[in-house]
């Protein structure tokens, strides 16, 4: 039974089959092509006793699938298969791999061909979109001998799951920027240095690029040689990123929602925040705050964050400020940097939660990320040619206008902003941080 389930009769013996019908036909019409059409008949079944021995003498082949330990959500991950063939000439195959649903393919097939007695491997990508276990089913592989009138089928690594979370692979690619405050040098973004911390380490020896307005002359005069004060980032300030996971979070941008897109930036700005010694935290909040992490600077931190932020759940509803502005007050005593990743598309939207951030911003100092609307600078960017289409360019002007009085009126009240586009979120809220470490205005 067994052996009847695995073997598959491939197209081409079907058209050799359909070819022997017809020839049949040919038989009764003429009678004597009947005695050759018993002859191909039992040709083809010898050979295809032989595909058969061939296929089913050996071992066969030995597979596996090896997927990363997590999925990285947003990021391309890398799922490899290795293939070793166990027979003594090349095969054919066809791997069709049972991927978890969340990614809707349904069309997955790899045809390759591999040497005799040789191991093979073969990497494919899945972007997966969304936090949670992803559960893939069995990697089926599907071999041809050189004749390929039959397929023998072979079946592995049934049913393994592998969670997805927050987007590590992001984090790992802007850890080095943890060190330096000018994002220039890597080629990404210049930032301004306003200012300098004023955090004292200690007098050294001037050095070709130590800032000259950092010498310190009663020390030169009394080494006869320059000296300078050195200066460090001010350390243990406390940094929270607050999320709001509400309806205005919900907006789908390239597959990922801006929740999503603002859970991959908290993960790696928290890692930059540790890096430069500052304690850093996280919360989410909808109708109540929850998913708390209090600002710490332990080594376990990291991780700790990254299983909250993997379990970071939301029905999208309205989200309630004014619980929110409560929250801080009682949790948050010390003064706190608080990056606040929300989106407000109108004035309107603004003002209705513009006192609570007033009074969040009385006692810390607050920082806005909202998003600028992609889809609205490709109707701004395209050439008009109705009437209809202008009036569409015109209302996308408008709106993307709002974005920055929104800015603006933040602004009139001493909250910092960010406006981004969701690709570029993470690089505009570590320069944003940087800046802000820079200015020392904490």
């Amino acid at each position: 039974m067994k052996f009847i389930k695995s073997l598959y009769l491939n197209n081409f013996f079907f058209y050799i089959l359909l070819g022997i019908i017809g020839m049949f036909v040919c038989a009764f019409i003429f009678p004597n092509l009947y005695n050759s059409v018993w002859f191909i008949i039992l040709v083809l079944t010898t050979f295809l006793g032989l595909d058969i021995l061939l296929l089913y003498v050996s071992k066969g082949i030995e597979a596996s699938r090896k997927t990363p330990e997590k999925l990285s959500n947003g990021d391309l991950n890398p799922i490899q298969i290795t293939i070793k063939n166990g027979y003594t000439f090349p095969i054919s195959i066809k791997i069709i791999d049972e991927i978890p649903f969340q990614f809707q393919v349904r069309d997955f097939k790899i045809i390759k061909t591999i040497p005799a007695s040789t191991q093979k491997e073969l990497v494919y990508d899945l972007r997966p979109t969304e936090r949670g276990e992803y559960y893939f089913g069995n990697l089926n592989i599907y071999v041809s001998s050189p004749l390929k009138l039959i397929s023998r089928r072979f079946t592995f690594d049934k049913d393994q799951m592998v969670p997805t979370y927050p987007s590590y692979i992001q984090l790992k690619k802007y850890d080095l920027l943890a060190f330096s405050n000018n994002l220039y040098q890597y080629g990404i973004k210049k930032i301004r240095r306003i200012g300098h911390t004023m955090e004292f380490e200690q007098i050294k020896e001037y050095v070709q690029g130590d800032d000259l307005r950092t010498i310190n002359w009663k020390a030169t005069a009394k080494k006869n040689s320059l000296m300078v004060n050195q200066f460090q980032d001010e350390k243990s300030q406390s940094v929270y990123m607050a999320i709001d996971k509400g309806r205005v979070m919900q907006m789908p941008f390239d597959g990922l929602s801006l929740l999503d897109y603002a859970i991959n930036s908290t993960l790696v700005l928290s890692n930059v925040i540790l890096k430069k010694q500052d304690k850093a935290g996280i919360f989410a909040f909808s109708k109540k705050v929850e998913n708390r992490v209090f600002a710490e600077r332990r080594s376990s931190q990291m991780q700790k964050i990254l299983e909250t932020l993997y379990n970071v759940k939301t029905d999208f509803f309205e989200s309630d400020y004014s619980r929110l502005y409560v929250d801080i007050k009682k949790n948050i005593n010390q003064r706190s940097l608080i990056i606040l990743y929300t989106n407000f598309e109108t004035m309107d939207g603004l003002n209705r939660q513009l006192p609570y951030l007033k009074g969040i911003a009385k006692s810390h100092l607050l920082v806005v990320v909202f998003f600028s609307n992609t889809e609205l600078n490709a109707i701004i960017n395209k050439k008009t040619d109705t009437v209809q289409e202008i009036y569409d360019k015109v209302i996308a002007e408008k709106f993307m206008f709002e974005k920055r009085l929104i800015a603006n009126e933040l602004k009139k009240y001493g909250i910092h902003s960010v406006l981004t586009q969701p690709e570029n979120l993470t690089l505009d809220a570590i320069n944003k941080y940087l800046e802000i470490k820079a200015r020392g205005i904490l």
